[in-house]
């Protein structure tokens, strides 16, 4: 597959071969879902608590006598009938997170990136840089090339004033290739990435 290159200018800047085994599947939704479940599960905080009759503060004396009040049996107000009392078998603190295999998870991302190449929504950007961390000049580009729910991602590190920039446009966001994952490539309307980005991302994922 052939793609053209931008500058962020939108000036060309030639065209560079994506290969087919990453860029160029079907898309196919139950391995998407999968690997997007993995991850939402992976990063839910899982610190729901309730109080059990044990951690509850009222006393622990019976409340009246077992026989002849012709009331039910019992003990203390801990007890889960009463209100205030402890919760039966509520929510501990706990991880949410599931294993998905780590080659499950390279396609996952293949899977993504075909997806986004498919539905024509990925551009491939010259380099992603800027002289200065100027948040209006950068802001100005993006406008200009269409790009209002967009993901950057760049080779092994991001260049700092462009990162620095883009960090107050709302609806753009920047990674380095180690952070490209399915949910946020999947969650954009469209998927930048650098000449860098796309050799670093063959190289992790064949």
């Amino acid at each position: 597959m052939k793609l053209d290159v931008i500058k962020l200018d939108g000036g060309k800047a030639g065209s560079v071969d994506l290969g087919d085994e990453i860029f160029g599947l079907e898309p196919r939704a139950d391995i998407l879902h999968r690997v997007v479940r993995w991850q939402r599960n992976k990063a839910q905080a899982g610190t729901h608590k309730v109080k059990t009759r044990s951690e509850t503060s009222y006393s622990t004396k019976k409340i009246y006598r077992q026989k002849g009040t012709g009331g039910a049996r019992h003990g203390d107000r801990n007890a889960p009938i009463f209100r205030k009392g402890g919760v039966y078998k509520g929510p501990t603190p706990r991880s949410h997170a599931h294993e998905l295999t780590k080659k499950f998870r390279k396609l996952g991302l293949r899977h993504a990136l075909s997806a986004k190449a498919k539905a024509g929504e990925l551009v491939i950007l010259d380099a992603a840089e800027a002289k200065d961390p100027k948040t209006a000049a950068l802001a100005k580009q993006v406008k200009d090339l269409g790009w209002k729910r967009a993901l950057v991602i760049d080779g092994a590190d991001v260049n700092e004033n462009f990162a620095r920039a883009a960090a107050n446009i709302q609806g753009l966001d920047v990674l380095p290739t180690a952070g490209a994952n399915v949910y946020d490539i999947l969650k954009r309307d469209t998927l930048v990435i650098t000449k860098a980005g796309v050799e670093a991302l063959e190289a992790r994922l064949k």
